[in-house]
């Protein structure tokens, strides 16, 4: 098969890029920018394009099918050009049900946890030797690619985003794979510029849940009160597996899970990890691993890249990065790292980096997320409020949002970092939290203060 991706270079495209490519398939491509990674690991398979730009001559009645990336815009040359000769054109998860409609497809969705879910049930079907096709949101330790798709495995796991599918389909991702085994992990309102109200974001999970095919299951985390709620409400004829936090206690900074077989020391923690791990031990379960096969091989997981990873360790100090910028997820971050390291000082750093997080409306949504730092700082450029149209937001609409009036505030890159490399870490641990890098930071310099 010939086919031809509009926006190569995004972080999902370019793995879906190379999975083909791994298949066997003709593939070619465009962006009008391509940053690393992705940019050397398309160079190595001979994928990434000449020169960038929109070339509507790339596109030509020979291809199979096009896939649009969501960095394209609607009336990008390349798509109104595939238009007009009527070729197929596909958005990223429309490809993949497409590849995976004759497998048992699993999708995991929710707000939070669903990287780390996914992570969680591919790091035991590797370690047990079971082959899935697969697509997940982060890079993990012994996978070569975020995407897999083959003709002859029986599953699929699929990382269900609720985010939209391309520039010209509006409807969320995760609306169209039709699972036969789903997960949901928790429902906090994200996407605000795409919807506007906490009704609108919920209903997609409804959506999500009346989707799963007849005589399939739900395997849906009842600590969250949202999720419940859509889970034991739908009307859709599948079975329905509630799950919650399993028994653990915290010791010498181990966490210790509990098992038929008694304690056992595990590499993540936190609760929002412990509740994802026991929404993976129900799917690992309804795929056919059996309860003792799926501690034995999670006690190794080390988590999902970018999901509260350490990045350094001392005598008495550690430090950590992660992908939380969602109020919700902020909390459940910054009180895991708090709960594993009750007598050190916890000194939390939160970038505010995305639409959502800098609309001085949604910042109310942070209240009490930092609760758990006893030093509590926030980062954040005006420069980015600005390219993103929106209204000012100020230090003080910040500290009033978090209800931490001794919350320390910057908007300057070289003042973070000197705030930062001036601080004493001894008897501390430091909690980055951002989907961006602080303006700039140099996180192989983080790492020195703590050795």
């Amino acid at each position: 098969m010939k086919i031809h991706f509009i926006a190569i270079g995004g972080s999902a495209m370019h793995n879906l890029a190379l999975a083909l490519e791994h298949k066997g398939y003709a593939i070619t491509g465009s962006d009008d920018v391509i940053f690393e990674p992705s940019k050397g690991r398309l160079e190595t398979k001979g994928l990434l394009p000449v020169e960038f730009g929109w070339f509507p001559e790339k596109i030509h009645t020979d291809l199979d099918a096009v896939i649009l990336g969501m960095h394209a815009k609607p009336d990008n040359p390349e798509l109104l050009r595939a238009q007009e000769l009527g070729l197929k054109i596909y958005s990223y998860p429309e490809f993949l049900y497409e590849q995976s409609k004759y497998k048992t497809r699993v999708v995991i969705g929710g707000s939070h946890g669903k990287t780390t879910i996914t992570s969680m049930i591919l790091h035991v079907l590797a370690y047990h030797d079971i082959a899935v096709d697969y697509m997940v949101g982060a890079q993990l330790e012994g996978f070569d690619r975020m995407v897999h798709l083959t003709e002859e495995n029986d599953f699929i796991v699929l990382e269900g985003d609720e985010y939209l599918s391309s520039p010209i389909d509006r409807r969320p991702k995760f609306h169209l794979y039709q699972p036969n085994i789903a997960l949901m992990s928790g429902i906090a309102w994200d996407h605000i510029n795409v919807f506007p109200t906490f009704e609108n974001y919920v209903e997609q999970f409804q959506v999500f849940v009346d989707g799963i095919v007849r005589g399939g299951s739900i395997t849906y985390n009842e600590e969250d009160i949202e999720v419940k709620k859509v889970v034991e409400a739908s009307e859709n004829a599948i079975r329905k597996f509630p799950y919650s936090t399993p028994d653990h206690r915290v010791e010498n900074g181990i966490t210790l899970l509990d098992t038929p077989e008694g304690e056992m020391p595990i590499e993540v923690f936190g609760k929002h990890n412990l509740n994802n791990l026991a929404g993976a031990k129900w799917i690992c379960q309804n795929m056919g691993v059996d309860e003792a096969d799926f501690y034995e091989a999670i006690a190794t997981f080390k988590g999902a890249s970018k999901r509260l990873e350490k990045i350094a360790e001392g005598t008495n100090k550690v430090a950590f990065k992660d992908f939380a910028h969602s109020p919700s997820k902020v909390k459940a971050t910054a009180e895991a790292v708090k709960e594993q390291y009750p007598d050190r000082k916890l000194i939390a750093c939160l970038e505010l980096h995305t639409y959502s997080s800098l609309n001085a409306e949604f910042l109310k949504e942070y209240d009490g997320a930092l609760n758990a730092a006893d030093e509590a700082v926030v980062f954040y450029s005006p420069d980015a409020v600005k390219i993103k149209q929106l209204d000012e937001v100020t230090e003080k609409q910040i500290a009033e949002a978090l209800k931490r009036e001794d919350a320390q505030i910057f908007t300057e890159p070289t003042a973070f970092q000197e705030y930062l490399f001036a601080k004493d870490f001894d008897n501390s641990a430091l909690l980055l939290m951002s989907s961006g890098n602080y303006g700039g930071l140099d996180f192989d310099s983080v790492k020195e203060l703590f050795h």
